[in-house]
């Protein structure tokens, strides 16, 4: 049995690559089926054996935050005010002090298949981020890997290393107490620069310091969807094969 019960959405960009979409609710209330696309997150999770959910809000907040008031405590917000001029580590960052166990961590724009959470609550290693084979789909973020399958670099540029990439980020990690400590650390350096500050960056900075395996699935289904291309990709080609949650 996994000994993970917590999980953490990022849900407080602005979704301006989805234009007139973006300023009418969250990237999480896009419908493809049923529900929208954080509704059925949630029970994936849920069903995966996840207790408790936090999601970090900032722009159009009020959807997560009734969706938090009807999940009988199951749900808890957490709002970054300053989502305007901040990145994702920085939400991610409003969590200090409140995450002393393991925890997954998820966005808000992903569909993707049950499958995606049992493979990180499977794997005995603390820290892991799940990857995928290539999927073609655009703006995606690369990841290499050493002999030993930990994480030694993320990058959007495919050429970045001689090596071929091990897979595509996808946007879902398991991450221990000890590692999420160290990302806080490289953030609170980073920021006093910047608050425009990635999860990412953070992630490939404290693995250099605390190994981060990357669990690479070939023929995961999953989608992120960043613009309209990736809307109609994830509506046409990929939400129909992924298998429903009640």
């Amino acid at each position: 049995m996994s000994s993970v019960s917590t999980a953490v959405i990022l849900a407080a960009g602005m979704g301006t690559r989805l234009k007139a979409r973006g300023t009418e609710a969250p990237k999480g209330f896009l419908t493809l089926g049923s529900k929208p696309i954080i509704q059925e997150s949630v029970s994936r999770q849920e069903s995966a054996g996840i207790e408790k959910i936090y999601i970090v809000t900032g722009h159009l907040s009020h959807f997560y935050d009734e969706l938090a008031d009807s999940s009988q405590g199951r749900i808890c917000t957490v709002k970054n005010e300053q989502y305007a001029e901040s990145g994702s580590m920085f939400s991610l960052a409003k969590l200090r002090g409140k995450l002393d166990s393991p925890f997954l961590l998820l966005e808000s724009d992903l569909i993707y298949e049950t499958r995606a959470l049992e493979t990180l609550l499977e794997d005995p290693r603390p820290d892991v981020m799940l990857a995928s084979g290539f999927t073609g789909s655009r703006d995606e973020v690369w990841t290499w890997t050493d002999e030993k399958g930990n994480l030694t670099g993320l990058s959007k540029n495919k050429n970045d290393k001689p090596e071929p990439p091990a897979g595509e980020l996808v946007g879902i990690s398991k991450i221990s107490p000890d590692f999420f400590a160290v990302m806080l650390e490289e953030a609170d350096k980073a920021f006093q620069m910047s608050l425009k500050l990635e999860y990412e960056t953070c992630m490939a900075a404290a693995a250099r310091r605390i190994p981060m395996a990357v669990n690479v699935v070939p023929d995961l289904l999953w989608a992120e969807i960043d613009d309209e291309d990736h809307l109609e990709r994830a509506r046409s080609s990929v939400y129909p094969k992924i298998p429903k949650v009640n």
